[in-house]
């Protein structure tokens, strides 16, 4: 720890200096006045600031102002013999760490400093997590360069900076939640908590509780009063998964939250003010549910003032090759295992098959398929029986006529292309990608030379 000593009277300057220069870790500099002070704070670098009070020109308090002007990172202890309740308010209002009456007993502010260094520490541990989690979910870790998931970038983004209510719909491991934390780390509430809550997890009752809060005695079991995650949630995100999966009388409350912005706590008629972004998360079709009268209507539209809606991976078969080197990297890091890559009879595996389970599925496959690899490249034979069983002939091609990986995408195409009757509208929505490109390849003879119904052109399309 670098110390700046600020001390107009020459030996309690000598005496401190010595004291605290003869102590492990610590470089200190002085300076006999606040004009000084500043001088060598504009120069040098220092994390602790010990002045006195009472000096000739400017005093501690002034010193105290311009730092927490220009270096408000810097910790600062003022010292005085001229110690007084209304001084010391004086000094912490202005932003003062600590404070000290002389004569200075050098053990008492020793324990001082080292209080400040660990809470300093703390708090540069706690800027570097907010960093790490803001980067690990910042929109280039959500993976996908489909065009369906480009659109969902840029919503994401546009979303990010409001404190609007979204709703993201999405199949099971699709990656709602990591859509929701995307938004959240990405705007103004990222630096406050972000608390998820799965609806259909607990019971009616125990989520009553869990979200709004109960007093003590409100039933039995409540030997405390406690907050609920809405209260906890304050100034940040409430993430609300499977909220198709609400209680009726759960939606009653939360939709006084979505539109008065308080909540009342199970077992107390006082409303307590929230300040909470709320995402809520389905993959039920919930405009059906309120249509059948099983989910309440104004709820719904409180809730669908931003809605996202997530495709399914066998709609983006483009991202797969992506994802499946990414989870295959970063699986293998994780288990020291120098695999390289992925064959491509096992790409086009992951590429033919249909995947029910999403991104997590493909996540798992390939967990489990790394720490199987006995090889450099993950093969086939390191797949679940699920992928081999039902590759096609396609998959069986790949290997023999298919000499990189590009080759396999555009086989895999044509033989969408062929599925679907050469229907180029439909192919492109099912492989998630602009039907032009289909153009563009079969105008570049990339695709294989298959003859579709109609003269392999759709009604009505003009290429």
């Amino acid at each position: 720890m670098k110390i700046l000593l600020v001390e107009d009277d020459e030996g309690i300057r000598r005496e401190l200096s010595r004291g605290l220069e003869r102590t492990d870790g610590f470089t200190v500099d002085t300076a006999s006045n606040g004009l000084e002070a500043v001088e060598k704070m504009g120069r040098e670098v220092f994390d602790l600031v010990l002045t006195d009070f009472k000096m000739p020109g400017m005093d501690g308090l002034e010193l105290l102002g311009v730092l927490k002007d220009t270096r408000p990172e810097v910790n600062v202890i003022l010292m005085t013999a001229y110690g007084s309740i209304e001084t010391a308010v004086e000094a912490m209002k202005r932003g003062a760490d600590d404070y000290l009456t002389k004569p200075i007993h050098f053990h008492d502010l020793l324990l001082r400093i080292s209080r400040l260094e660990k809470a300093s520490s703390l708090q540069r541990e706690n800027q570097q997590l907010r960093m790490e989690v803001g980067k690990r979910f910042d929109f280039g870790n959500i993976i996908g360069k489909s065009r369906r998931m480009q659109e969902v970038f840029s919503l994401v983004e546009k979303v990010a900076s409001s404190n609007s209510t979204v709703i993201i719909y999405g199949g099971s491991g699709t990656g709602k939640e990591l859509v929701a934390k995307a938004i959240h780390y990405n705007g103004p509430r990222a630096k406050s908590p972000f608390i998820p809550f799965n609806m259909g997890a607990i019971p009616e009752s125990l989520a009553e509780s869990e979200l709004f809060g109960h007093m003590k005695g409100a039933f039995t079991g409540a030997v405390q009063t406690r907050k609920g995650l809405l209260e906890e949630a304050n100034r940040g995100t409430l993430f609300l998964d499977e909220v198709g999966g609400t209680p009726p009388s759960i939606q009653v409350k939360l939709l006084r939250v979505l539109q008065e912005r308080e909540v009342t706590r199970v077992g107390s008629n006082e409303r307590i003010k929230v300040d909470v972004r709320v995402i809520a998360a389905t993959n039920e079709n919930l405009e059906k549910k309120m249509k059948a009268g099983s989910f309440r209507e104004d709820l719904f539209y409180r809730l669908h003032v931003f809605p996202i809606f997530l495709p399914d991976l066998k709609d983006r078969r483009e991202d797969i090759p992506l994802l499946a080197e990414h989870f295959l990297l970063r699986f293998a890091r994780e288990s020291q295992k120098p695999l390289k890559g992925i064959i491509k009879e096992a790409m086009v595996a992951f590429l033919d098959y249909s995947w029910p389970g999403n991104v997590r599925e493909l996540e798992n496959v390939l967990e489990r398929a790394v720490l199987l690899a006995n090889h450099d490249l993950l093969s086939l034979e390191d797949l679940p029986p699920s992928l081999r069983e039902n590759s096609t002939g396609l998959v069986r091609r790949g290997a023999r006529e298919c000499k990189s990986l590009e080759e396999i995408k555009y086989a895999y195409i044509g033989e969408v292309l062929k599925e679907v009757g050469g229907n180029r509208s439909k192919a492109a929505q099912i492989l998630g990608i602009n039907p032009k490109t289909i153009y563009r390849l079969e105008k570049n003879h990339l695709l294989p030379p298959l003859r579709y119904p109609g003269g392999g052109k759709d009604a009505g399309e003009n290429p």
